[in-house]
């Protein structure tokens, strides 16, 4: 794995990236249940997204990329939790690897870059929501320390079924 790893750079998204990210998450809108977004986005539709991430700041994003072919291989974000004043000191993470570069690593990456870029930041806490049942991110969330605190049951719908979300959170 180390010599995969060796292959992966990460750093900060920007502008340039916005058309594979977008591609990147909707195939998670389309395929999967990780996202309850049900509609595939634009990038142009994504690009608020993508700016409301600069290289700086409490919300960040990183993204990983191939060294030799610069391809976008995945992405971690930290976000608001919640648009009210006194959520502030807390933020919501996120890791989307392409379905390709699953099991390199790649997650764990991301998530090392993340957390350092935010730990000089004022942060308390990061909480991540997975849509169950999803072991990778879980065992993920978990290495990284984020701590189980409880599920949400049947709290998205898509594909014709409900889904539970699993809330981890992590001390910054």
């Amino acid at each position: 794995m180390s010599s995969e790893r060796a292959e992966v750079q990460v750093r900060p998204g920007v502008e340039g990236d916005l058309e594979a990210l977008t591609n990147l998450y909707n195939h998670y809108v389309r395929e999967t249940s990780i996202t309850f977004d049900t509609t595939v986005f634009t990038p142009e539709e994504r690009r608020a997204w993508l700016l409301s991430h600069p290289e700086d700041g409490p919300y960040r994003l990183m993204v990983a990329t191939s060294a030799d072919s610069q391809e976008i291989l995945g992405y971690a974000t930290s976000s608001p939790y919640r648009a009210k004043p006194a959520y502030g000191t807390s933020a919501e993470t996120t890791v989307y690897v392409a379905p390709d570069a699953g099991g390199r690593g790649v997650g764990t990456l991301l998530y090392k870059a993340l957390f350092e870029a935010l730990a000089d930041e004022d942060l308390h806490r990061a909480y991540a929501g997975i849509a169950q049942p999803n072991e990778a991110s879980t065992r993920l969330h978990e290495r990284f320390g984020f701590r189980y605190v409880g599920t949400y049951r049947e709290v998205g719908r898509k594909f014709g079924r409900y889904w539970d979300v699993a809330w981890y959170e992590k001390d910054l």
